[in-house]
């Protein structure tokens, strides 16, 4: 499984997916590079900006990406 393959099930089946998760669950390092390759494809892929504290207690920003819906074009979709 491609680690696009990887990102689109992980969005269908939890509806969203933040940059840590990404490198935790699947050691995927350049989340926002696969969600490029998802728009492409068609996805309807949504960036929200979460924020939160790190490990000094220090506020920070992320993205959160959330699936909005299904593909925009189903002719474009290859990965199921």
């Amino acid at each position: 499984m491609t680690q696009t393959e990887r990102v689109i099930k992980h969005l269908k089946e939890y509806g969203s997916i933040t940059p840590l998760e990404a490198i935790r669950e699947y050691g995927i390092t350049r989340l926002g590079a696969r969600i490029w390759d998802l728009r492409d494809l068609g996805y309807d892929i949504e960036t929200q900006t979460e924020t939160s504290k790190n490990r000094f207690g220090e506020k920070t920003s992320y993205a959160k990406y959330v699936l909005k819906g299904g593909v925009k074009n189903e002719s474009l979709q290859r990965h199921r």
